[in-house]
């Protein structure tokens, strides 16, 4: 009995160990973090000095945000062509093929459109003082012209055309300089050029593919009563600015595209160089399309070299201002209205001040983002407008 006993009770303490074991190892070795209480005061220093230690690597570092800021670009103008794919294959697919794409367009661009662009720039600025020739002649007519009718402002017309000539080609000949300088520069900021555009790509196309954990993130580190209006200021984000990029890229392509096959059917030199700035001017508002059409207009004027179709100099540059004055209401009263929508739903006086205030603040860069940063504050002012009271 009492080995039985003994038996028993060591089972029945076996068992009671077996049962308290798992317990033991379940329970969290860590608990709780432990929390450090600092004063207001010390929390504010605290954020200013990360605030300040964050601009200092930004400041010495300037491609980081130049390909953040590219990235996110990017992935906003890929989610145009995504969410029309996805509606006929899954989403990782209609990524994978736009992404396909864009290195198909790139690859065609590199080797087919920046040599011919490059070639054209290249006998554009040797025919520099040719161009300066022809712009002197008619500028020396035109004085003669304004002399005759007693028009200029100064009582020697000789000594007031040779200042401006002269400040003419001093002009000329520092911008001839300048693209030099800038094309053996290109050069040596090659390599950086392309480990910026490949780190553009990599965070374009990751944003992209994780676009559902990022805003998860972004909802988990809201309060939780205000969830919902921050979903909210998302999506009104995503729909702002996706269709204004997504459509301006378009916009830009099909605008360079029409302006480089006029200008090749009406004989005049450099087309798809002068097509190309169009592209690039087209992104300024309302200012680009002049813009866009000035050198065009030039290099028809200067090159008196008739075509059979054309034999009238002066008959070509109308032709080419009635097809840039084409091409600029069918970008704005048909492209962007169809393709763009109401994606800034701004008045187009606050658009214009805003380029031109952006000029002033930041040069070409904030002319570049004026209407970006436009449409970030008309969905911020959306937001808060419905939202903010008063007690």
């Amino acid at each position: 009995m009492k080995r039985g006993g003994m038996f028993g009770a060591l089972r029945r303490a076996l068992g009671r160990g077996a049962r308290t074991r798992p317990a033991a190892a379940e329970r969290p070795t860590g608990g709780e973090p432990t929390p450090i209480y600092v004063s207001a005061r010390v929390l504010v220093g605290i954020i200013a000095l990360a605030v300040v230690a964050l601009a200092l690597v930004l400041y010495a570092a300037p491609t980081v945000p130049i390909v953040a800021l590219g990235g996110m670009a990017l992935a906003i103008v890929l989610s145009f062509p995504v969410r029309a794919l996805s509606h006929l294959m899954p989403r990782p697919a209609a990524i994978l093929v736009t992404v396909l794409g864009l290195l198909g367009l790139f690859a065609l661009g590199l080797f087919y459109l920046v040599p011919l662009l490059i070639e054209q720039l290249r006998e554009l600025v040797v025919r520099v003082p040719t161009i300066a020739n022809q712009a002197n002649r008619l500028l020396l007519d035109v004085i003669g012209f304004l002399d005759e009718r007693q028009l200029l402002p100064s009582s020697n017309p000789e000594e007031f055309g040779e200042r401006i000539v002269n400040d003419l080609f001093d002009r000329v000949q520092s911008l001839t300089e300048n693209v030099l300088r800038g094309l053996f520069g290109l050069i040596p900021r090659a390599f950086g050029f392309g480990v910026a555009l490949f780190g553009v790509l990599f965070v374009g196309v990751y944003l992209l593919a994780d676009v559902r954990k990022v805003k998860a993130a972004y909802l988990r580190a809201t309060p939780r009563a205000y969830r919902r209006d921050f979903r909210d200021l998302w999506n009104a984000f995503g729909e702002s600015l996706s269709r204004y990029l997504g459509g301006l890229a378009v916009v830009v392509v099909i605008q360079g595209a029409l302006a480089s096959f006029a200008l090749y059917m009406l004989d005049v030199p450099y087309a798809i160089l002068l097509g190309a700035w169009v592209s690039a001017t087209a992104i300024i508002p309302y200012l680009g399309a002049f813009l866009g059409g000035i050198p065009a207009v030039i290099v028809a004027a200067v090159f008196e070299d008739a075509t059979p179709t054309i034999e009238s100099t002066t008959t070509r540059v109308i032709l080419v201002i009635v097809v840039y004055t084409l091409i600029q209401q069918l970008e704005g009263n048909f492209l962007t209205p169809r393709i763009q929508g109401n994606a800034l739903h701004v008045h187009p006086v606050l658009v214009l001040l805003a380029v031109i205030g952006g000029g002033e603040l930041a040069g070409l860069a904030g002319v570049v983002f004026a209407v970006p940063a436009v449409a970030v504050l008309r969905v911020f002012f959306d937001f808060l407008r419905v939202r903010l009271k008063t007690n």
